[in-house]
């Protein structure tokens, strides 16, 4: 099993030493802006790194919304990303699950995103598996709670699409994490990747607050059973730079019984 951390982009391989990390997560450009994301300097060392990558897509990224002058630009950014993303080796590119806005339709955002795969498969696919990540928040999101999600997939699942299962957002959107694992799976059939985190907030709070593993208010031993039931790689999203994510990352290891990078 696979555990890393998302990390600042300049030097996402010093980062990942730094914090005893197999893998890490990283933006390949201003996560609130519009950018395509430019050439790198250090492609060849991240293609040749001993790290599993992963990317995340920008948050501004929704797909799903009836907003032309927002869901046309997103899709040709998400496209731009994945072929970025493929471009460095990276093993998937994470988005969120999107939103409609109060009083649209939910079936044409789930419609939407359809679409979106269609529109990538005309223009030569996606360069790397795209990941979907359940989300913490609103009542008209496409990815917060299963019901939601089984409507997406339903959307989507005749394309090859992948998914990431978030432990803070589906605690803050409402689901619970005993058994989550088997419910998420007979939704999408899969799980390829666990954003382990813990939560400052409240059960179905809907805020999207992360925490370090050991405080926060979910019992990390669930977080460390939803893990061990996805049978997935793990990426901590979680605050304290090195120290504290490096602390999260021992923690999985002692309790998964991992062993450290160069066991």
């Amino acid at each position: 099993m696979r555990i890393g951390a998302h990390v600042d982009s300049a030097d996402p391989l010093s980062e990942a030493a730094a914090r005893a990390a197999e893998a890490v997560q990283f933006f390949l450009s201003d996560p609130q802006g519009w950018k395509a994301p430019q050439p790198r300097e250090d492609v060849d060392r991240l293609r040749a790194a001993d790290v599993d990558l992963y990317v995340h897509a920008p948050y501004v990224i929704n797909v799903a919304t009836l907003n032309n002058r927002i869901r046309i630009p997103s899709r040709k950014l998400l496209l731009g990303h994945a072929t970025a993303a493929a471009g460095v080796g990276a093993k998937g590119l994470i988005v969120h699950g999107g939103h409609v806005n109060a009083g649209d339709d939910l079936a044409v955002g789930f419609d939407n995103w359809r679409k979106t795969f269609a529109y990538a498969a005309e223009n030569g696919g996606f360069a790397l598996p795209v990941l979907i990540e359940n989300t913490a928040g609103g009542d008209n999101a496409c990815a917060r709670r299963l019901d939601a999600l089984a409507r997406l997939w339903d959307a989507v699942g005749e394309y090859e699409v992948g998914f990431c299962l978030d432990t803070c957002h589906a605690h803050a959107g409402g689901e619970e994490l005993l058994d989550l694992v088997d419910r998420v799976k007979a939704t999408t059939g899969r799980i390829d990747l666990v954003h382990a985190n813990n939560s400052k907030d409240a059960f179905d709070s809907g805020r999207d607050r992360h925490d370090n593993l050991g405080g926060g208010r979910i019992d990390p031993e669930l977080v460390v059973a939803v893990i061990r039931a996805a049978d997935a790689p793990v990426i901590v999203e979680t605050p304290g730079g090195v120290d504290g994510q490096g602390a999260d990352i021992a923690f999985l290891r002692d309790r998964l019984g991992a062993g450290s990078p160069a066991a």
